[in-house]
């Protein structure tokens, strides 16, 4: 697979090893930290399944099994985020699916250090240069919250 490839198959790179933002692997899929960072430890709980779209197309045990690992990813980010940047408020978990066909949920964590006008208002309205800007992609800078979620989701086990 050549380099960034697996972002045009991130459930089947995943599969097969290859996704290098995968953190863990969970009852329900793929634990992920985002290609984006300018809210650090962002990450994306991805479905094991690429041709699921909706939360609806799964049975009711699929379902609950993958809002589980949605909270416990959720609950992970909590945990390292506050430990690692006192300015750590909250999480925000979605599931959108409007650009990404395949079922995902997000975890944003929220900061009290972000723009007032950005704070109460949903991530997705941040300015587009924040999604490109190479400062905010995913690095080797990263390395620390990354372990320190892993660590945390390995704690979370349940």
């Amino acid at each position: 697979m050549t380099v960034g490839a697996w972002r045009d198959d991130r459930i089947g790179s995943a599969l097969r090893g290859e996704n290098p933002t995968v953190m863990r692997r969970l009852r329900s899929g793929f634990a992920a930290i985002g290609d984006v960072q300018f809210l650090p430890g962002y990450s994306v709980l991805l479905t094991d399944d690429p041709a699921v779209r909706r939360l609806s197309e799964l049975p009711r045990s699929g379902r609950l099994a993958f809002l589980a690992d949605m909270d416990r990813l959720g609950e992970a980010v909590e945990r390292a985020c506050g430990r690692m940047d006192p300015g750590f408020r909250r999480v925000n978990l979605e599931i959108l699916g409007n650009a990404d066909g395949f079922l995902h949920a997000h975890v944003w964590p929220r900061y009290d250090w972000e723009p007032e006008e950005r704070a109460r208002l949903p991530v997705w309205l941040y300015p587009r240069r924040r999604w490109n800007e190479e400062r905010y992609a995913l690095g080797p800078r990263h390395d620390r919250l990354r372990q320190a979620i892993g660590e945390e989701l390995d704690r979370l086990v349940g």
